[in-house]
C-alpha cells in the first residue's frame, strides 16, 4: 500500500506534524496518523495539503495566450471584440490540435497544484459546423489528452443553441458550438461512452452555456442529460450580457435563474462579475458555488467580483484558470484578494475574524471546487480520494513559517514554483515540480503551434 510523510500537513482539524498517509490502490485515502514514529514512508514532503479543484477551464484557449493583446479597430476593445478573434482563431483547429493543447494545459494544471480540470466543453464540430462521423470526437481528445496527464477530469460538455436571447442564428466561428436538444443528447451519450474508459474518480456533469445561448424551454432538457452530476453556466459576466438578458426575459440573469430554476449545490454559475447586492445574497443563500476565474476576469475586463459580500452571506466559491491565459493557482488566489482590496482601499479584504486571508480562501475554494466537481475531494482523510499537493517547505519563500503562515505566503510572497508533489487519485504525477510526462507534452504541444502558425 503505497505511504507517505509530511513533516507538516493540513488536516480536516489543522495542522499537524510527522504525518503518515496510507493510499489505497483505488486512489483514496485509506489512514491518516499525525505524530507517526513508525517505519520511513516511500514518498517525503515537507508540507502536505490537499489539492485543489481547477473549476473552469477551455483548455483551446490555451493555445490563444498572448495573440489577443493589441487594439483592433473598434474604439473600445471589450470581450466582444476578443471574443471575434477567438472565433477566428478556433476555425482553424483539429482535433490532433486539441488533444495536443489540451494536454499541455492539463500538464501546466498539475504543475500548478491542481490535481482535477473540469473542463467546460463546446468546442465539438468541424469548423463549417458538421458533426464529426464519432460525434464526440472533440471530447474524446480532451480524454485522450486525460490518459497521457493523468489529472482528475470532469467533463462537462457544454450545450449551445444560438447566437442570443432572441434565437439569432449562429455565426461562423460559433457553428462549431451547436446542437440541437437531440444532438446534444447524443453528444452526451457518447462522451460518457469514452468517460467509461478513464479512471473511477473521473465525473460527467452537463453545461447550459448561458441564458444568451440555451432557450429557457430547454434548460431542464439540459439538465436532465446531467443525470444528477454538476451543472454549470456562464452567469453575469458582461453588461451587455446583463443588458439583453434583461430586455428578452424581463429580469436580470441572476433574477430570472433565482424565480425560474431550482439552484442548489450541484450548481456552479460561472464569473457572476455584474450582480447587484441582492443577487448576491440570493445566489450566496442557495448553497450554488461560484466558479470564479480572476486572471481572465481581469484579461478580459469582466468586472470584480463582490467576495466580501457573498462571504459576508454564506457563498461558497470554486477557482478556475478559463481562457488559460497564465495557469496559475497562487496568482488567481492573490488575484481574487487584491481586487477587493483595491475596489475597497482596504486590506485582508476577504479574511473572516477566526483565520488569516490566505487560509480563508483556501478552505473556500478546495470545499466549492470538490463540490463543483462532484469529487469527494477537499480533505486528507480516509475516503478521500488522494489528491495532495506537497509545497517546498525549505524554500526560501517558507523559510520560519508555520501553519497559516505557510498558505498566506504561497500565495502572497511566492509562486507554483513552491509546489513539488501532486497527487491526484493516489497518482504521483508531479515530482520536484515537474510532471512526469513534461518533454513528452511539451514537443508534442509545439508541434501542434508550428502547424497553426501560419493561420494566427
Amino acid at each position: 500500500m503505497p505511504t507517505l510523510h509530511a513533516e507538516t500537513a493540513l488536516l480536516p482539524d489543522g495542522w499537524q506534524d510527522n504525518v503518515h498517509v496510507e493510499l489505497g490502490d483505488d486512489g483514496r485515502i485509506t489512514a491518516v496518523t499525525p505524530n507517526f514514529s513508525g517505519p520511513p514512508a516511500e514518498a517525503h514532503v515537507s508540507c502536505l495539503m490537499p489539492a485543489p479543484v481547477n473549476a473552469h477551464s477551455h483548455a483551446f484557449q490555451r493555445a490563444m495566450a498572448g495573440l489577443t493583446e493589441h487594439r483592433s479597430n473598434n474604439p473600445q476593445d471589450s470581450f466582444w471584440t476578443w471574443r471575434e478573434l477567438m472565433y477566428l482563431f478556433l476555425d482553424q483547429l483539429t482535433p490532433d490540435h486539441v488533444e495536443a493543447i489540451a494536454a499541455l494545459v492539463q500538464m501546466e494544471m498539475l504543475e500548478a497544484g491542481y490535481a482535477t480540470n473540469v473542463e467546460f466543453h463546446y468546442l465539438h464540430h468541424a469548423p463549417d459546423g458538421t458533426a464529426y462521423d464519432q460525434r464526440s470526437q472533440m471530447a474524446d481528445r480532451i480524454m485522450a489528452a486525460t490518459q497521457t496527464t493523468g489529472i482528475g477530469l470532469t467533463m462537462l460538455p457544454v450545450h449551445y443553441q444560438y447566437g442570443g436571447c432572441d434565437k439569432r442564428p449562429l455565426v461562423r466561428g460559433q457553428c462549431r458550438f451547436h446542437n440541437d436538444l437531440d444532438g446534444f443528447a447524443a453528444l452526451c451519450d457518447g462522451i460518457r461512452k469514452g468517460l467509461g474508459n478513464l479512471p473511477a474518480d473521473t465525473v460527467f456533469g452537463v453545461a447550459p452555456h448561458s441564458l444568451r445561448a440555451v432557450s429557457p424551454d430547454s434548460l431542464g432538457h439540459t439538465r436532465a442529460l446531467g443525470e444528477g452530476g454538476p451543472f454549470h453556466m456562464h452567469l453575469a459576466e458582461q453588461r451587455a450580457e446583463v443588458e439583453e438578458v434583461s430586455q428578452h426575459l424581463g429580469a436580470r440573469p441572476v433574477e430570472w435563474v433565482l424565480g425560474n430554476i431550482e439552484v442548489g449545490p450541484d450548481c456552479c454559475f460561472i464569473h457572476c462579475t455584474q450582480m447587484q447586492p441582492h443577487e448576491t445574497r440570493g445566489l450566496a443563500k442557495t448553497g450554488a458555488i461560484a466558479g470564479l476565474c480572476p486572471i481572465t476576469e481581469a484579461s478580459l475586463g469582466d468586472g470584480i467580483f463582490d467576495g466580501v459580500a457573498w462571504f459576508e452571506s454564506g457563498g461558497m466559491i470554486a477557482i478556475g484558470s478559463d481562457s488559460n491565459i497564465r495557469i496559475s493557482l497562487s496568482e488567481e488566489l492573490r488575484s481574487l484578494e487584491y481586487s477587493q482590496r483595491l475596489r475597497d482601499r482596504s486590506r485582508a479584504a476577504l479574511a473572516p475574524s477566526t483565520a488569516s486571508t490566505g487560509r480563508h480562501i483556501f478552505d473556500a475554494m478546495i470545499a466549492g471546487g470538490a463540490r463543483a466537481a462532484g469529487r469527494k475531494t477537499g480533505q486528507i482523510a480516509p475516503g478521500y480520494w488522494a489528491d495532495l499537493m506537497g509545497l517546498d517547505k525549505q524554500s526560501v519563500t517558507l523559510a520560519g513559517r508555520r501553519g497559516d503562515q505557510l498558505i498566506d505566503s504561497f500565495i502572497f510572497a511566492g509562486d507554483d514554483h513552491l509546489v513539488r508533489d501532486v497527487w491526484s487519485a493516489g497518482r504521483h504525477l508531479v515530482t520536484e515540480g515537474r510532471h512526469h510526462a513534461h518533454d513528452k507534452i511539451t514537443s508534442a504541444y509545439r508541434a501542434a503551434l508550428t502547424s497553426l502558425r501560419h493561420t494566427l
